[in-house]
């Protein structure tokens, strides 16, 4: 397994993006299995967003000041979607508004990573080279085994709280 950071967040994109094809081959009587894929997508995504924003992001700023910018527009893009992957672990497929909340996240992710992986890498790759990529991806596959594997819920006591104010 190659230890270069861009490989390894490729990778993950790969994954990723396997999960939404087979989001989108489900159908809406198919609940249990969009249920299954969708879990996989919150997990997958939990993860790559949490080694991304923990050490690929931080260390691109500190590396390369120029991209500066594009490391604070992955950061929004990321928060966006965990908002989304917030809502989706809460909601059963069955749910009138899921589908339309998967497309939408779908959808903001793939330009993520399309953006990532045309525009923004190659200029990570050029900027930093070989052995800054290798030293990033030893401490992204560190972060990988403490990543959560979704978002954190809230406890029933939490919720009972939140039912009462309401």
């Amino acid at each position: 397994m190659s230890t270069d950071a861009i490989v390894i967040l490729k990778d993950d994109h790969k994954q990723i993006r396997r999960e939404f094809r087979a989001y989108e081959q489900t159908t809406d009587t198919e609940s249990a299995t969009r249920a299954e894929v969708a879990d996989r997508i919150v997990r997958l995504l939990t993860a790559h967003t949490y080694i991304e924003n923990e050490v690929m992001y931080p260390r691109v700023r500190d590396l390369v000041p120029a991209l500066e910018r594009d490391v604070l527009e992955s950061y929004e893009e990321h928060h966006v979607a965990d908002l989304l992957v917030s809502e989706i672990a809460g909601m059963e497929p069955y749910e009138e508004r899921f589908d339309a909340k998967m497309s939408v996240l779908i959808e903001n992710v793939q330009h993520h990573m399309d953006e990532e992986e045309h525009e923004w890498f190659p200029q990570v790759r050029e900027a930093l080279g070989r052995k800054a990529l290798q030293e990033i991806g030893e401490e992204l596959l560190r972060a990988k085994e403490d990543a959560p594997s979704g978002p954190s819920r809230p406890s029933a006591v939490a919720k009972a709280i939140k039912a009462v104010l309401e």
